[in-house]
């Protein structure tokens, strides 16, 4: 997906919380550079050395796990639709599948993963997207994934 698809809106952590629930230690995004509504988007994960799983990821050689990539890129899209249909955080993302995930490089602290996600398809609360993370231009992971928006009832 190219740059030039995507709108100059940008979202700071603030903005991001207002359509995510996730929160530390499981809110894997810092901010969102481009995004296209209902679209696309590029998320920014900015990984320092205090991320409480490397203290067992490893101890000797950190590196950030791969589950936690592909929930990076699974928030990033997260934004694309919450922003799209002006979801507060209310509404919740499910993973429903995880097609060809790869891991091409190990991403450690200090690193600035850039997440690449672009929708694939949309059936009334399900969304399928591509997503691509790179670190200084490198790919590092690559997914498809699909994904249910619930929006809970009110109690």
């Amino acid at each position: 997906m190219s740059s030039e698809d995507l709108i100059n809106l940008t979202l700071d952590i603030n903005e991001i919380k207002k359509y995510l629930p996730h929160r530390y230690p499981m809110l894997m995004i810092d901010r969102i550079e481009k995004l296209r509504p209902g679209e696309s988007a590029i998320g920014i994960k900015n990984v320092t050395v205090n991320e409480p799983f490397f203290s067992g990821h490893f101890p000797n050689k950190p590196i950030m796990p791969g589950v936690f990539i592909v929930e990076a890129m699974g928030q990033t899209a997260g934004v694309v639709v919450a922003k799209n249909m002006e979801l507060s955080q209310n509404g919740l993302v499910y993973f429903m599948a995880m097609d060809n995930v790869k891991f091409r490089k190990l991403v450690e602290p200090g690193n600035v993963l850039q997440l690449h996600v672009q929708k694939e398809r949309r059936r009334d609360n399900v969304w399928r997207f591509r997503g691509e993370a790179l670190v200084n231009n490198t790919l590092v992971a690559e997914a498809i994934f699909t994904a249910m928006i619930v929006i809970p009832e009110e109690k």
